[in-house]
């Protein structure tokens, strides 16, 4: 079993910045994915950004070149830094960790951004 705890969600301005956390603990193992999907009201949960054990991250096109995943081996962390965020990166942000042929999710934080 693994356990995935989200931090960093909260209020901002447009323009502003976030970053957000998510510790994986319980079965660890080295080779996984692991990330940030989003589900805003209304609408379906969709990718914003993974990264694989190797380092290898992945973005949504509507994030590219405002968000960055980096992950922390030592402490199976994943940050997600988001700069320029904008009204419709609103949502609720999901952790996800997959390995070993499972996914697992995080309870989620949210995220608005608003004036």
């Amino acid at each position: 079993q693994v356990e995935l705890v989200e931090s960093g969600g909260g209020l901002v301005q447009p323009g502003g910045s976030l970053r957000l956390s998510c510790t994986a603990s319980g079965r660890i193992f080295s080779i996984f994915t692991m990330g940030w999907f989003r589900q805003a009201p209304g609408k379906q949960r969709e990718l914003v950004a993974t990264v694989t054990g190797a380092g290898i991250p992945k973005y949504a096109d509507l994030v590219k070149g405002r968000f960055t995943i980096t992950k922390d081996d030592a402490k199976n962390t994943v940050h997600l830094q988001m700069d320029s965020l904008k009204a419709e990166d609103t949502a609720v942000y999901y952790c996800w960790r997959f390995q070993s042929g499972m996914d697992y999710w995080g309870q989620g934080t949210q995220v608005t951004v608003s004036s």
